[in-house]
């Protein structure tokens, strides 16, 4: 218990110590946060806002985990994937603030870093790991061999996961709440499952997202940006793939999911109808728009990631 309260302290200490100090050099480097036009009006008063929080957040993981956890081949991997999607998420804030390309790094490019992570993640997790390709669901509490094809889910798990945290990213304090709530019940799953050193981790990233809402919560003082949101998504991608529990991740990251397919169903409405679904896309923004305060969403949200984390917990 002492390494779950220790890794949980360091977290959540080095980002609450270290946003007083970092967010004010941001400001200074001027690493404002583009606001798109298309989205909602109120929050083009957010433009300017410092981004790349994320760097707070993944450090702090980063080091408790070093620090609280035993150095296992699994905790190499879980921090070699968050850290992979951190440089993806540097790159992308870097090139849109810095050198105020608005888009970032090109989808292929975002992908390519992706499967790379997804390989490497892959070869360690079956050579080394033991990882075999069979797929556990919950529900009816069976395994069935996928063979090759666990592969392609592996990588379809890491990517949704990681660009799903990156959508959810557009409300003050929603990413960071949500991925609190998911990491938390991951560091119950992990016990329950006899992973202890991944429980550790899962421990870290709550606590680091929680001492970010000091910061991030309405009105936001910093934004994580791609930086902190793809990180964290791939630091969960890894909770859910080196526990295999990657069909239970629909569950616990039950509003990522919905964020990710609010986008996919109005995209894919209005190429071939014409119609939108959704007022607006994520869905996030659809209760804006519908009159919903920004607090009230997240709020939901929360309540709402809260409620199918506990069922989650309950089909185990």
């Amino acid at each position: 218990m002492d390494s779950f309260l220790l890794a949980a302290v360091i977290a959540a200490g080095f980002v609450l110590l270290t946003g007083p100090f970092f967010i004010p050099e941001l400001h200074k480097l001027k690493f404002g946060q583009s606001i798109r036009e298309e989205g909602p009006a109120s929050h083009q008063a957010k433009s300017g806002t410092p981004t790349m929080g994320g760097i707070m957040i993944i450090l702090g993981i980063t080091i408790a985990t070093l620090v609280a956890a035993p150095l296992s081949t699994k905790i190499i991997l879980a921090l070699f994937i968050m850290l992979g999607h951190f440089v993806l998420g540097f790159l992308d804030d870097y090139i849109k603030v810095v050198k105020k390309r608005n888009l970032g790094l090109k989808a292929k490019q975002k992908m390519l870093g992706q499967i790379i992570i997804a390989v490497v993640t892959m070869v360690i997790g079956t050579k080394m790991l033991g990882i075999d390709t069979t797929v556990w669901l919950p529900v009816l509490n069976t395994n069935i061999n996928i063979g090759i094809g666990y592969y392609a889910f592996v990588l379809f798990v890491m990517v949704g996961a990681s660009n799903a945290v990156n959508l959810t990213d557009g409300l003050d304090g929603l990413a960071s709440g949500t991925v609190a709530i998911a990491a938390s019940t991951y560091a119950v799953v992990c016990m329950l499952m006899g992973h202890s050193d991944l429980a550790v981790f899962a421990t870290a990233i709550a606590a680091a997202c929680v001492g970010f809402l000091r910061f991030n919560a309405h009105p936001a003082k910093v934004f994580m940006g791609d930086t902190g949101s793809l990180a964290l998504g791939g630091a969960i991608a890894a909770l859910a793939i080196l526990t295999h529990t990657e069909v239970l991740l629909a569950l616990i990251g039950f509003i990522f999911m919905c964020e990710a397919l609010s986008v996919i169903i109005q995209v894919a409405s209005f190429k071939s109808t014409g119609k939108r679904v959704f007022r607006m896309s994520p869905i996030h923004h659809h209760f804006e728009l519908g009159g919903w305060s920004e607090w009230k969403v997240v709020f939901v949200f929360w309540t709402v990631q809260l409620i199918t984390c506990v069922a989650a917990l309950m089909l185990l």
